[in-house]
């Protein structure tokens, strides 16, 4: 497992967040990122899984099982996190299957949001 700060082209922060990389040997199969959202309910921070990805070939392989699962170590053996929240499709039964088998539940949340044009027009996206 490999990790790096999570900044670049869209952040010049470190403290936004940074990436965990899987590796087979020296062949990157697949990353997250990890974000952070402090919690004035339960005094901690969340940390935030995005941006899952894992290469075709390698997927259902136990690739994304391995990242939680360091995620997860990492999380779990500090006292400032309070837990691990992820995002997922809810047309996505095949990840939501993953994630509940790995320990997680459903947090009930519905996300709502406005997109400002100038932040669609970078993915591609009319608004």
């Amino acid at each position: 497992m490999w990790s790096a700060p999570a900044y670049g082209p869209c952040s010049t922060r470190r403290s936004r967040g940074r990436y965990l990389v899987a590796c087979r040997g020296d062949e990157p199969v697949g990353a997250l990122m990890l974000t952070y959202e402090w919690s004035d309910w339960r005094c901690g921070d969340w940390w935030w899984i995005q941006s899952v990805y894992v290469a075709p070939a390698a997927r259902r392989s136990g690739v994304f099982s391995a990242l939680y699962r360091e995620v997860r170590r990492q999380a779990a053996s500090r006292a400032d996190v309070c837990g691990i929240r992820l995002y997922v499709e809810q047309d996505n039964r095949i990840a939501q299957r993953t994630y509940l088998a790995l320990g997680m539940r459903d947090a009930s949340y519905r996300v709502m949001e406005e997109a400002f044009a100038w932040a669609e027009a970078r993915v591609g996206k009319n608004t």
